[in-house]
């Protein structure tokens, strides 16, 4: 046996494969994704995902502050209008008064000095037709419209105090037309975290639920085809040419090729969205005794980390940075 590569001496104790690990995973690459309803007195628990509610204003602040205490990177910020307030135009999303514009001025008093509030960029929660842009009198959705309607969001969000604004629209041109329009008033410091690529995944069903999207449809003709990699990288390009700060894969598990593929080559960070049917899909085998919830979590996440990602959107990322820390 002289002479025999022996990998195996590197595995031998715990200490040793902590010394040799190629992939780090820490609390500050994990980011919360969270939910806030407008009119709820009491957090409301998402049946098909559990562990997951949607927040009051009251427990937003709660859990944010407990988050940011585990050492997590950052928190992005989704609203759930009243169905009543929902109209072809999604009006909410860019009132300063809508309910997500209202809880991110609240995270950024709370918790703003301490850690980076992100904004979800997208008109879906607040359409009444589902959709994530503006209707033509055919039905179809209005990509130059649409973009208009971004720029107006995302100026109501620059104003909240919120660091990084998330454009998950996959608007042809989305990027551009909301630097320009946050440059021209005055927000040159207000990021954009890119979805260069986000594909049209049957996994995003939970988050239907967590929104109370109001979806007629689908969304096939904006969000990319699963069969396609190489288009992953021509949106890339086009995001990083029109000001990208970072960007996004999403969905991630079933997609780590792509964001191999990205983070090859882009220039700013990228970042992966463990979306809400793969926590669902995780929640409900440890439920069911199938897997090891604790080992299947991290190794997830591990996963979308070793994949390229410098940073990671997960339900489970206050909880994963307890453990981490």
């Amino acid at each position: 046996m002289t002479g025999m590569d022996r990998p195996r001496r590197l595995r031998r104790t715990p200490a040793l494969r902590r010394l040799v690990a190629e992939t780090t995973l820490q609390p500050r690459q994990l980011i919360l994704p969270m939910f806030v309803a407008d009119g709820l007195a009491e957090p409301r628990e998402i049946s098909s995902m559990p562990g997951v509610q949607q927040h009051s204003m009251d427990s937003l602040r709660k859990a944010a502050v407990e988050a940011v205490a585990a050492g997590v990177g950052g928190l992005m910020l989704f609203g759930v209008p009243k169905a009543e307030d929902k109209d072809p135009l999604g009006s909410q999303a860019s009132d300063p008064e809508g309910i997500l514009n209202r809880g991110l001025r609240a995270l950024a008093h709370e918790v703003g000095d301490s850690t980076v509030v992100m904004a979800d960029t997208c008109l879906d929660e607040f359409t009444s037709h589902g959709h994530c842009g503006v209707l033509s009198p055919e039905g179809a959705v209005d990509n130059d419209a649409t973009l208009q309607r971004y720029v107006d969001m995302a100026l109501a969000q620059a104003e909240t105090g919120a660091d990084l604004l998330g454009t998950s629209g996959m608007m042809d041109g989305q990027v551009g037309a909301i630097r320009a329009g946050l440059d021209a008033a005055g927000y040159t410091d207000t990021g954009i975290l890119a979805y260069a690529a986000k594909y049209a995944s049957a996994f995003y069903g939970p988050f239907r639920e967590a929104v109370g999207s109001s979806l007629e449809g689908d969304r096939r003709t904006y969000q990319q085809d699963p069969a396609n990699r190489r288009e992953a990288v021509r949106e890339l390009e086009l995001d990083l040419a029109e000001g990208a700060d970072i960007v996004m894969v999403k969905p991630a598990m079933s997609y780590l090729d792509i964001l191999r593929d990205v983070a090859d080559r882009s220039t700013v960070p990228v970042a992966a969205y463990q979306i809400s049917g793969e926590y669902a899909m995780i929640t409900a085998a440890a439920q069911n005794g199938w897997i090891d919830r604790r080992g299947a979590i991290l190794e997830s996440l591990l996963g979308i980390r070793r994949a390229g990602a410098d940073m990671v959107l997960t339900y489970w990322a206050t909880e994963a940075a307890h453990w981490l820390s």
